[in-house]
């Protein structure tokens, strides 16, 4: 009989269910960055961001009783946090801070050294360019595009995380990076 690692999801998850609640701080430690950068990619603002990865721990705790243990745990925390962004991306559309605005933050950070000036500053306003792209996304579009190409989740853990079939996440992903691709075009069309 194998027994099952410390850090393994579904033993910290029965250890929490069981009243030890330090397991679920382990589980928080394992993915609080990864929420962290899925809700800024959501909502596009770094304090909202924190803030909602932080109430979506609180509830996925509080609910923890409920967990079912043949579910993948970030899948599960997911819906929690995908929710609040959602709702705080209603309630607050108008007044959300612009992924441009945000540049600063870097999912991969390029170091070169030997660049010049002129390089880094078209990276930079491609970088821009990206990100104002992105913003005026619809929420589920750049969803899609944050699940695949910055949390590089597979067909299949996307299709686990929407709760949806394969075809479905494929057919959404090509039409938000058409999307995106059709909002690029106009800033280097002119």
């Amino acid at each position: 009989m194998k027994i099952p690692e410390e850090n393994d999801d579904r033993a910290l998850i029965r250890r929490c269910q069981q009243g030890e609640t330090a397991s679920f701080g382990r589980l928080v430690e394992k993915y609080m960055k990864r929420a962290y950068f899925t809700a800024l990619g959501l909502v596009g603002n770094q304090e909202a961001a924190l803030d909602l990865s932080q109430e979506a721990f609180v509830r996925a705790y509080r609910s923890i009783g409920k967990f079912a243990a043949d579910r993948n745990f970030f899948t599960w925390y997911y819906q929690i946090l995908r929710n609040l962004c959602f709702n705080y991306w209603r309630d607050h559309k108008r007044h959300a801070c612009p992924f441009s605005e945000i540049g600063d933050i870097d999912l991969e950070t390029i170091v070169d050294t030997g660049q010049s000036s002129e390089k880094l500053a078209e990276q930079n306003e491609m970088r821009q360019a990206v990100w104002q792209a992105m913003n005026e996304l619809k929420p589920h579009e750049r969803e899609i595009i944050i699940l695949k190409d910055f949390q590089e989740l597979s067909y299949q853990q996307i299709a686990e995380t929407l709760n949806c079939p394969i075809g479905t996440v494929m057919s959404r992903l090509f039409t938000a990076r058409q999307a995106l691709k059709q909002k690029l075009e106009r800033f280097f069309n002119d």
